[in-house]
């Protein structure tokens, strides 16, 4: 008896994605199913990006559908469509730039920066086009994190050209200032700088524009979130109960603003000593999961404090660039898969597709 269409689509139902939380079939990511004797053709088409998690997902529906019939030739298409996701009322997003993903952190020294930079450069590794907007006009990260040092390039003498780096587009007032020089602006000269920022670099097709956002919850974040059109938010905290404090003001900043917090990711969540491998939860246990839970939103993961993370930004040579094959690596990566497939599931913009009416009196 050959398979039939409806067995194949049952397989796929009862798989759930590890990645978006559901069955790809209630994704809708699920083109085509083609039955040709003993050979399937199955086209899949995702909302985030998939070039390292295709071939896992194809030998996970191989192995299954093999259940049916061993004898059965699976011919698999997966393939990647990153679109514009809905963003706040009031906000308008930008021409080049389909979704922008703000990472924040209520308090400082939670490694928002270092987690912001490796996310980006594991999105990238996906198959994205990524971008990262410095937004901590007070104390700039990116530039000496992503190794994306130097002054941008201006064609027009109007706007910048990004810098790039491990093939990510960056721009940060750290480009336009001396590192040592101190900003001493007012909340209002910060978020026109951080504006300026964002609409008067010429990005270039990204898929994800990550924005690192300054830490803390007062008038210049709320602000900024106003400002910016963001598709969703990030929260980095580490299990220590103090940063926990200050993660849930960040969460209820964003439900102000409209903006979906699409996880929580718990950083230095354990350390692994170097010499004899113990485990310590320096900071405590658990933490980012009681949160999740709490406010009944994703726990991403969590990410070890390692000293090799810690050198690399700060040496400009980040984790997942230099060690693509190291643990951590592999962590940020399966984080960048949940944040991006968390994103693919939200309302999508279709404000590009409307048509210009044009009034005019003849």
């Amino acid at each position: 008896m050959p398979v039939t269409q409806e067995q194949i689509s049952a397989v796929i139902e009862s798989t759930i994605d590890p990645y978006l939380g559901i069955d790809l079939v209630a994704a809708g990511a699920i083109n085509s199913i083609k039955i040709d004797d003993n050979s399937v053709r199955i086209e899949i088409e995702l909302g985030f990006p998939v070039a390292r998690y295709a071939a896992e997902l194809e030998n996970t529906l191989r192995s299954r559908i093999a259940d049916l019939r061993n004898d059965i030739e699976v011919e698999f298409d997966i393939r990647a469509k990153i679109t514009a996701h809905a963003v706040q009322h009031g906000t308008k997003r930008l021409t080049e730039v389909r979704n922008i993903v703000a990472v924040a952190s209520g308090k400082g020294g939670v490694g928002k920066s270092t987690t912001a930079t490796n996310l980006a450069l594991a999105m990238r590794d996906e198959g994205a086009r990524v971008a990262i907007l410095d937004a901590d006009i007070y104390g700039p990260s990116q530039p000496r994190m992503l190794g994306a040092q130097g002054k941008p390039e201006s064609r027009d003498g109007k706007s910048m050209e990004p810098i790039v780096s491990y093939g990510i587009q960056s721009i940060s007032i750290g480009n336009l200032i001396e590192e040592d020089t101190p900003m001493i602006w007012r909340g209002p000269m910060v978020t026109g700088a951080l504006e300026q920022l964002l609409n008067d670099t010429n990005w270039s097709d990204i898929d994800y524009l990550i924005i690192d956002l300054p830490p803390g919850t007062g008038d210049i974040q709320l602000t900024l979130c106003q400002k910016i059109p963001v598709s969703g938010a990030v929260i980095v905290t580490t299990p220590q109960d103090i940063a926990l404090l200050d993660a849930r003001k960040a969460l209820k900043m964003f439900e102000k603003v409209d903006v979906p917090v699409l996880g929580i990711i718990e950083n230095m969540s354990v350390h692994i000593c170097s010499s004899c491998g113990n485990e310590e939860h320096i900071f405590g246990a658990g933490g980012g999961e009681s949160i999740a839970q709490q406010y009944g939103i994703d726990m991403l993961g969590s990410l070890p404090l390692d000293t090799q993370i810690r050198a690399g930004v700060d040496n400009g040579k980040p984790t997942v660039a230099l060690q693509p094959d190291s643990r951590p690596s592999h962590m940020y990566r399966e984080i960048a898969r949940r944040v991006s497939g968390k994103l693919a599931l939200r309302a999508k913009d279709y404000s590009a597709k409307f048509p210009n009416i044009v009034v005019q009196n003849n």
